[in-house]
């Protein structure tokens, strides 16, 4: 068994290498350390990456010289100990101990005492460290400094709340399946098991528990009464604006929270599950499977349909695009490790390109609805503005919504503390 230090490093080296995210590497370490540390594992790799801008600032302002990259090693565990000291109640000298511990495991007899001699020095000048950083916006923000300038940019009157939501534990929200249980009612089984929990303001399926939980546990999450998704996301549904026996199009389906809204609203609707990710599919499965509903799931990449598509168009398009996730980042904290200016214009064209060859699918007269979880406006609002100049017979419509922003075209949530994540919505119209 791997100390959980040891697997947190681990973790923590790979994401600083860009060989993997917090979601693809910890269900594979997991196993690997004993059962009752494996939360602790997962605290430490989650808050090791919410908190990385500033760790990292702060092992660059202790250290005589930066790291080699191939000692990424080395600098996961300076950021490791770094974070104990900062936002566990670890005791300090626990938090030191263990952290140089793992240093004689790595083969690289240096660096015992670096890692030692730098938390040692950072425990003794915390005060006087943190004060050469009062003026730095990025450090207090706590972003990289390419994404709190962006942020800043695009929304110069939310950038300071949508910074304290990212920097936030997510909250914990559920989709109810109403056509089981109406809310009200679901909320009262809730209490009665001793679970806090309230209704979301914007969505009439969601539900906000007070303490996140395994949602097994929940009542009747096994029978598929329920499904762990966060209110911005349950929006979709609604806005498609759906009817009995249409022909749907789910493109970039996974993991299948989406799908299995569509079908618990509208169970007649013949629904296509695309993704372009084999693997991911199977998630879709399992998903829809829990809530006794069914889709033609298909592997295929939607800027190629006709690798996939059988001819037939359809009524109504959903496009969750694939996109740089930054209204999400609470939830995926690793994103402020991994996500670069650059990939987000990449994303953008990958998005204008499905757009586009999505839009050859959809029947005369047919809805497509454009969505992400990025609140980057040019991965938003300017991919419609764009694609609806070179589309005459597109027309966005105006969303009238008592949540989010008005757009040039669409509406924008951004993310809110203690409320709902960051999503981008345009609901577009095909001429008949």
């Amino acid at each position: 068994m791997l100390s959980v230090r040891a697997a947190a490093a681990q973790v923590i080296a790979q994401i600083l290498n860009g060989s993997g995210s917090l979601s693809s590497l910890l269900p594979a370490i997991l196993p690997k350390i004993a059962e009752n540390d494996r939360s602790l594992l997962q605290e430490l790799c989650f808050g090791c990456c919410r908190y990385h801008p500033q760790l990292q600032a702060y092992t660059e302002y202790l250290l005589d010289k930066p790291l080699r990259a191939k000692d990424s090693d080395v600098q996961a565990l300076l950021l490791l100990g770094l974070y104990q000291l900062l936002h566990t109640r670890i005791p300090d000298h626990a938090a030191i101990g263990e952290t140089v511990e793992v240093t004689r495991h790595i083969k690289k007899p240096w660096a015992t005492n670096l890692v030692n001699g730098v938390l040692r020095n950072f425990q003794r000048d915390n005060d006087k460290i943190s004060a050469f950083f009062s003026e730095n916006r990025a450090f207090q923000n706590n972003h990289p400094a390419w994404m709190e300038g962006s942020i800043s940019k695009s929304w110069p009157q939310q950038a300071a709340q949508i910074m304290a939501a990212n920097n936030q534990h997510p909250p914990f929200t559920l989709r109810l399946n109403t056509h089981n249980i109406n809310r009200s009612d679901y909320l009262q089984l809730l209490q009665d098991n001793g679970i806090g929990a309230k209704p979301t303001p914007y969505s009439p399926y969601g539900i906000t528990l007070e303490h996140a939980c395994d949602p097994r546990q929940l009542p009747h999450f096994a029978e598929g009464w329920l499904s762990v998704q966060d209110e911005a996301a349950q929006l979709s549904g609604e806005l498609l604006q759906l009817s009995p026996n249409m022909q749907v199009l789910d493109a970039c389906c996974a993991p299948g929270g989406k799908t299995g809204h569509l079908l618990e609203l509208e169970p007649s609707l013949r629904v296509t599950a695309l993704d372009v990710e084999e693997r991911r599919l199977q998630r879709v499965r399992e998903n829809l499977a829990r809530l006794g509903v069914s889709a033609k799931i298909l592997c295929g990449d939607g800027t190629r349909p006709g690798d996939w598509w059988d001819g037939q168009l359809f009524d109504r398009i959903l496009l969750d695009a694939p996109c740089s996730a930054t209204g999400i980042v609470r939830r995926h904290p690793d994103i402020k490790v991994l996500r670069t200016p650059e990939e987000i214009d990449r994303l953008g064209q990958l998005q204008h390109q499905l757009l586009q060859n999505l839009w050859s699918l959809l029947k005369p007269g047919g809805v497509l609805l454009y969505a992400t979880c990025s609140i980057m406006p040019k991965e938003n609002t300017r991919v419609v503005e764009a694609f609806l100049t070179r589309n005459p017979d597109a027309s966005c419509d105006q969303l009238d919504a008592d949540w989010g922003l008005a757009q040039p075209c669409g509406r924008q949530l951004l993310p809110q503390v203690d409320g709902h994540d960051g999503f981008y919505y345009a609901r577009l119209r095909k001429a008949v």
